[in-house]
């Protein structure tokens, strides 16, 4: 019997193995954590969690709701696709946005930095502490950027929704210790250890749905600071150098639409987008334009509880 499960585990793929993995981390959380939620961002690192989490439960639903935090400057088809895929599973999908930022007239053209700690970081506070949230999951990985890197799988946070990196809890042989003290909530990542390669192998091996603007297309974009940015409704202002043009281009990552670079390419397939991406010499993470305000910016906002 031991060396039946021992052949078994030797005949696991990568992929496999990392399915496991995830799914372990997501029944565990299930088992152990009051009222988890999965926070769901609708790009391929979303879609290859919701997948994992229906096969974690399969037939059963996930018993936990689904958390989008909706800057309302998500590309439309990526709206579309949320909508979709929530009637299509049966799924809870909470939509959470920061009414005070809306209110206020906050945007990605007029308010800089401010507008990614209102919109996301101080939204998703909102949404988590609303319906007492005391674990989310997400999508984020250790190959997208340094801070996610060094982030443990179970990521504490204080009342405050803060991260302290210099006080982490070990993860020894895949031991996770899931008890939360008083005001503590937890972030967890169950697929850290997947590289972007792996995430569209398994979603091509799966058959996953993905949002159409990872595959090259025609589409209209103009180039501001280095990134090809697609024009995705009438908000977006155009300086009077800038010129509105056709290009086949796709993305790598998905966010807020005026902040998210695209790329020209020829991938309209799942084959060739892999193909690409092996060639790849950078992170997706190097198209989203607020990755760039300053070194360290990224662990400076999950300090201060962005995902």
């Amino acid at each position: 019997m031991e060396k039946q499960l021992l052949d078994s585990i030797d005949e696991m793929t990568h992929l496999d193995q990392l399915e496991a993995e995830a799914i372990y981390i997501i029944r565990e959380v299930a088992a152990e954590c009051e009222n988890p939620v999965m926070l769901y961002s609708i790009g391929k690192d979303s879609s290859v969690m919701l997948h994992l989490a229906l096969k974690a439960f399969y037939p059963e639903k996930p018993p936990f709701p689904f958390m989008h935090i909706d800057t309302t400057w998500k590309f439309k088809e990526m709206i579309e696709f949320r909508d979709r895929k929530a009637k299509e599973f049966g799924i809870k999908m909470i939509v959470h946005s920061n009414q005070e930022g809306i209110d206020q007239g906050i945007n990605p053209f007029d308010h800089g930095s401010a507008y990614t700690d209102i919109m996301k970081t101080q939204a998703l506070k909102q949404g988590l502490d609303k319906y007492g949230f005391t674990a989310a999951f997400g999508g984020g990985r250790r190959d997208e950027e340094k801070s996610r890197a060094k982030e443990r799988i179970f990521s504490f946070r204080n009342k405050n929704h803060a991260w302290d990196p210099k006080n982490q809890r070990p993860e020894m042989w895949k031991l996770f210790n899931t008890r939360i003290n008083k005001g503590e909530s937890i972030r967890v990542f169950p697929i850290s250890n997947w590289t972007e390669k792996d995430i569209w192998q398994y979603i091509r091996r799966e058959n996953i749905d993905i949002v159409p603007l990872y595959f090259a297309k025609e589409r209209p974009v103009i180039e501001r600071d280095g990134h090809l940015i697609l024009v995705d409704d009438n908000r977006m202002k155009l300086e009077p150098h800038e010129k509105l043009e056709m290009k086949k281009m796709r993305f790598r990552t998905l966010g807020c639409y005026p902040l998210t670079g695209g790329a020209e390419s020829e991938a309209d397939t799942l084959d060739t987008i892999i193909e690409e991406t092996l060639g790849a010499v950078s992170s997706e993470r190097t198209t989203r334009v607020i990755d760039q305000e300053a070194a360290g910016s990224m662990e400076r906002r999950k300090r201060e509880g962005y995902f």
